[in-house]
């Protein structure tokens, strides 16, 4: 009676399981990208298997956003946690970049799909070089879409339009007669607005201390870091966490 008892949980668990979709198994995967990691190293088995199932999920109309958006994603982690070298991490980047763009055509009322676009976008504009990036348009595509977010949705991802429009306006470089918008004391307002929109997140912190130094509140900037340091970090976005927590202790130092 045992053996045919647990015969009947396996069956009626393999119809459970038949019946989970490609996203809902994406997801999953993505839920557990920091199991298994070493360091800052993530184990590249979760990520691969979440973008196989979400990019079958991306060929069922009802899910192809979602799965979209979840793509950027796997692909941002995969260039940041997993890539072993720049050449790598442009290449998931651009997977990144290229997907976007489709969304972002495809879904223009779609905050999630023009944030996490920018995310790839930054990234690997950072890995071909700041200014180069900048030359091409970058920063300026950036800004425009970091003001539509703000537009379709000003609570994205806590205050995600914001953050992204402080960040390009912190990290572009100011080129006479051609990057002429850049500036740190709107960096520090839209920072100061995304840190204060929804829950404040790691990277938000960090970036709005860098601003706060840049703009002379040095004492201030040194708080909100060493507060940040006393955050526990999170089992959702464990390396993600331990990469700020690190940056913040690095840049620290260099302050004091």
């Amino acid at each position: 009676m045992k053996g045919l008892s647990f015969l009947i949980a396996l069956f009626l668990s393999s119809l459970i399981n038949a019946e989970i979709t490609h996203f809902e198994r994406g997801v999953g995967l993505y839920e557990q990208r920091g199991k298994d990691a070493v360091g800052l190293r993530a184990n590249n088995d979760y990520i691969d298997q979440s973008i196989h199932q979400f990019l079958k999920a991306m060929k069922v109309p009802e899910s192809e956003l979602d799965a979209g958006v979840y793509l950027l994603k796997c692909y941002y982690y995969k260039g940041k946690f997993i890539a072993e070298n720049d050449d790598e991490k442009k290449e998931n980047f651009n997977e990144g970049k290229f997907l976007g763009e489709r969304l972002i055509d495809r879904y223009p009322g779609s905050a999630a799909a023009h944030y996490w676009y920018l995310v790839n976008l930054g990234s690997w504009s950072e890995i071909y070089g700041i200014l180069s990036a900048a030359k091409e348009g970058v920063a300026n595509t950036m800004r425009k879409l970091s003001n539509k977010i703000i537009d379709i949705d000003k609570n994205y991802s806590d205050g995600g339009g914001y953050f992204m429009l402080g960040a390009v306006h912190f990290k572009s470089p100011y080129i006479p007669f051609l990057l002429s918008w850049p500036s740190d004391e709107e960096a520090l307002k839209y920072l100061s607005i995304a840190y204060e929109t929804g829950e404040s997140t790691p990277n938000q912190t960090v970036y709005l201390a860098r601003a706060l130094y840049k703009n002379g509140q040095t004492q201030k900037a040194i708080s909100l870091l060493s507060s940040l340091l006393e955050e526990e970090i999170s089992e959702s976005n464990k390396l993600e966490d331990i990469d700020q927590h690190n940056i913040a202790k690095e840049q620290l130092k260099e302050w004091e």
